[in-house]
């Protein structure tokens, strides 16, 4: 895909879809099947997997190779498939980079490495390295709380300069300052896509190209149509959407993403409510207080909740 071509295409509600588990811990391919269908059924625009959400770090190489390839052989040319492929290991994010443009995804979301925090200078040459290894467009993923480590957007301009297959930046990044600097910096026709789910709005404000949004997981045509509603011009609508979706943005994150995602997935008899260690489930009063927001938004009935 040319670059300019991704670039007009890779916009929307790009979900980043969770790996479903089996009660015993193995990866529930069925299931991980039927979350990607439900999701391009209800309007998602693109789909990710083993992003934050995915839970890589819990998962093997060759498992994050299998659920790449569920993922593309279920999409099916249907939607855009973008998968993780960072690791805090810069071989490891070699080979999975490389394998995503094996099997023909449309881009590859590499994250900031996380724990071993390098400095801006290093992150240029581990991001330029995986950048001239491939053709296939990448995504910066900036997640400092997360790596503990905030990609400066002098060296985002640099990478963009010098790696023309660099094309786009999920920001989990709660400076809007940050952001705005970004487009500034890096090109309005630069792909901004929000990682924190209160500024999917506002990044949408400032010329934003959607957002990768763990809450697209539980209510996913609603946070499509807040995308569309704007896209459409109605600002009203896409308004409306940002409000009515935040408490639900509130509850999913009372925990660590993915636990209560995976808790709300659950109740709805999505899947098996089940996180792999060092992740677990959060507290009762926590599963309690998603149990509530979901009733209140409708979303699950008293009748369809699954306990």
């Amino acid at each position: 895909m040319a670059y300019e071509e991704a670039k007009k295409k890779l916009r929307g509600s790009i979900c980043p879809v969770i790996t479903p588990f089996t009660e015993s811990g193995e990866i529930d391919e069925k299931t991980f099947a039927e979350l990607i269908n439900w999701q391009i059924a209800s309007g998602s625009h693109g789909i990710s997997v083993t992003g934050t959400s995915g839970e890589p770090s819990s998962l093997t190489i060759a498992e994050r190779k299998r659920v790449m390839d569920l993922a593309k052989e279920t999409i099916d040319g249907r939607v855009f498939f973008a998968p993780g492929t960072g690791s805090t290991n810069h071989d490891e994010t070699m080979e999975l980079t490389k394998y995503a443009e094996e099997i023909g995804a449309d881009a590859a979301m590499v994250i900031v490495p996380y724990y071993n925090k390098p400095n801006q200078e290093a992150l240029y040459q581990h991001f330029k390295t995986v950048a001239d290894s491939v053709v296939t467009p990448i995504i910066i993923y900036n997640i400092p709380g997360r790596s503990a480590v905030n990609m400066e957007v002098s060296t985002m301009k640099r990478l963009v300069e010098d790696c023309p297959n660099i094309i786009g930046v999920k920001e989990a990044n709660k400076d809007f300052e940050h952001v705005n600097r970004v487009l500034l910096n890096c090109g309005r026709d630069f792909l901004l896509y929000s990682g924190i789910e209160l500024l999917c709005y506002p990044m949408l404000a400032i010329g934003g190209a959607g957002f990768i949004s763990a809450t697209a997981n539980v209510e996913p045509a609603k946070v499509a149509e807040l995308y569309n509603a704007w896209d459409a011009g109605d600002v009203k609508r896409a308004q409306d959407l940002h409000f009515e979706l935040m408490p639900l943005n509130d509850v999913l994150f009372k925990d660590t993403n993915p636990s209560p995602v995976k808790v709300a997935l659950g109740m709805m008899g999505k899947i098996t409510p089940k996180l792999r260690l060092p992740l677990g489930l959060p507290s009762a009063e926590i599963q309690e207080e998603v149990r509530k927001t979901l009733l209140d938004l409708a979303i699950l009935s008293e009748e369809t909740a699954v306990r």
